[in-house]
């Protein structure tokens, strides 16, 4: 049996498994390798990963691997994994905001970025897609805090209050395809797409084309689920994520719709006017409806939002003003940064995270198995 420490972490309204790389690479190959490792630590393979330290759902089977790192500009490269429940499988190809916000305030806790006298800023690295993300802790007195009372849509639960920014988002195009709407196909229908590459590669419907408006509930949004999975099917290929034949993946693109704002209530009860935010959107989250919304999708629906002639091109965005886009658990503040030039540069969020444990896994034999044995 192998032992992994760990430290489990909640980020806005993720759950994720942060583990540090000194502890990992020793026995990744004495596991089988890491998905191998991985999944059995999680208890994938069965819906409720009832042997496992995974929680489930989408939300709550994330990990990150983190490590210091060589770049001068860096100071932390992670490589995040999104955990499959009922398949022994893990998709590298995603990145979570969320996850990194938690990030951010463990490499703090675990003294891996020295800590400065008021603010501290960790400058944070995706290893796949390369995306360079800055989160930012107040740190008075050079203290590291444990707790907080920031609060997000979507949960109760208060935490570390952390601003996230998602940076150079001018340095490369927002169209993957270069039109700000394509059409995807779905059975014998068409549908119209905008489909971008910042924060996270995303098909962003429009929710007329779904016989939707955007502010259905998570139970109401959830009848979409099949229709959904076959457009990002086919929108990957589109957006050159994949090629005919490729197997198709579960997280990339991000797939959802958007729609202008109207009244909505939340799924705690709340009552939203139309006027308390700008666009509507709710988003799958690997197979079913996710119950706020990514931070890296958040990102998307930012970029797309910029698109001239795009679906969202009717939204009027404000120089100096958050885009506040309506979730189904409610409303998330956005702000956005320009370039001299007029293109986004920066998308920040503000989130507050908390450590809620350090421990030892122990991992059984079955990682020792090729996936699929």
């Amino acid at each position: 049996m192998l032992v992994l420490r760990g430290t489990w972490m909640r980020g806005g309204t993720s759950k994720c498994w942060l583990f540090n790389a000194v502890d990992v690479d020793p026995i990744v190959d004495r596991a089988g390798g890491l998905d191998a490792l991985l999944t059995s630590a999680f208890g994938s393979g069965d819906p409720r990963q009832l042997d496992g330290v995974g929680g489930g759902s989408s939300t709550t089977s994330k990990a990150a691997i983190v490590r210091r790192s060589s770049h001068p500009d860096i100071d932390i490269d992670y490589q995040f994994a999104q955990i499959a429940i009922a398949d022994r499988r893990v998709e590298w190809a995603s990145n979570c905001g969320n996850c990194a916000t938690a990030i951010g305030l463990y490499a703090l806790q675990s003294g891996l970025v020295p800590v400065d006298d008021e603010v501290t800023a960790v400058r944070l690295r995706h290893q796949v897609s390369g995306a360079v993300l800055t989160a930012t802790i107040s740190t008075p007195g050079g203290k590291v805090p444990t707790e907080g009372t920031a609060a997000v849509p979507g949960t109760t639960a208060l935490g570390v209050p952390v601003g996230l920014s998602f940076t150079g988002l001018d340095a490369a195009p927002v169209l993957p395809t270069g039109r700000p709407v394509d059409s995807v196909d779905a059975g014998d229908r068409t549908y119209r797409a905008t489909l971008v590459a910042t924060g996270a590669p995303a098909a962003l419907f429009d929710a007329s084309d779904l016989g939707l408006d955007g502010t259905e509930s998570n139970a109401e949004f959830a009848h979409q689920t099949t229709l959904l999975m076959e457009l990002r099917k086919n929108a990957s290929l589109q957006m050159g994520l994949r090629r005919f034949g490729d197997p198709v993946s579960n997280s990339i693109p991000k797939v959802g719709i958007v729609g202008a704002a109207r009244d909505y209530r939340t799924t705690a009860g709340a009552l939203i006017g139309a006027d308390a935010y700008d666009v509507s959107v709710r988003m799958l989250s690997m197979l079913a409806p996710h119950p706020a919304i990514g931070l890296t999708s958040a990102v998307a629906v930012a970029a797309a939002a910029t698109v001239r002639d795009g679906v969202l091109s009717g939204l009027k965005l404000h120089q100096g003003a958050p885009l506040r886009i309506g979730t189904a658990a409610g409303v998330l503040p956005v702000d956005l940064g320009y370039s001299p030039d007029g293109r986004l540069a920066t998308v920040t969020l503000h989130r507050a995270t908390r450590r809620i444990a350090s421990a030892e896994l122990f991992v059984s034999e079955v990682a020792r198995q090729p996936i699929g044995a």
